[in-house]
């Protein structure tokens, strides 16, 4: 799981404190390899001060040697980050949605259909705040207003994090290979 705290600066730190292969930093951080690699070179993230996930309740001591012994191992949050994590998803409210921003919704329903068709329209509803029934309008082109919708990213339209986007997604995904599989066999 990637971590969803400060993923820069908590790279910065595993970078410069550990014996961790940019591989399994770039997994934990949620961060490109090529980042990783730019860190440790200095070219990206100039300026930023490590952050110890530690200190901050990420990581263990414990789980950080294992996986300095094991380059295959991959690091995974701490009890308490899971829970923490867990915590702010179950606080998601819906919220007011302006009169201007109201055809934002299904612009970003369009760009997932488009971008990630793994996920279920279930799953696109409940990350952008929209209805199944809008979903599967705009999936079938029944929308009353599909000749108007292009497609935009709910990341930049401000509908979800990206940290959401790529846990729903990456679900999904394996969810979509573990069926395969499953028929292939």
């Amino acid at each position: 799981m990637p971590n969803p705290l400060m993923p820069k600066a908590t790279a910065v730190w595993l970078v410069e404190n550990t014996s961790l292969s940019f591989k399994q930093i770039s997994d934990f951080c949620g961060l490109h390899l090529l980042e990783i690699n730019g860190i440790a070179d200095g070219d990206v993230a100039r300026g930023i001060m490590g952050l110890d996930p530690v200190v901050q309740g990420q990581l263990t001591l414990q789980e950080i040697k294992r996986c300095e012994a094991d380059p295959e191992a991959t690091l995974s949050l701490s009890e308490s980050a899971l829970r923490l994590v867990h915590e702010q998803k179950q606080k998601k409210t819906s919220k007011y949605t302006p009169v201007a921003r109201r055809q934002d919704k299904p612009e970003a329903v369009l760009w997932l259909l488009k971008n990630c068709p793994e996920l279920t329209d279930a799953q696109i509803a409940k990350l952008i705040g929209s209805t199944k029934s809008t979903v599967t309008s705009i999936r079938d082109k029944t929308h009353w207003n599909t000749a108007n919708i292009r497609p935009k990213d709910p990341v930049l339209l401000g509908l979800c994090s990206q940290t959401e986007l790529n846990l729903i997604y990456g679900q999904a995904k394996s969810r979509a290979e573990a069926v395969k599989q499953h028929l292939d066999s």
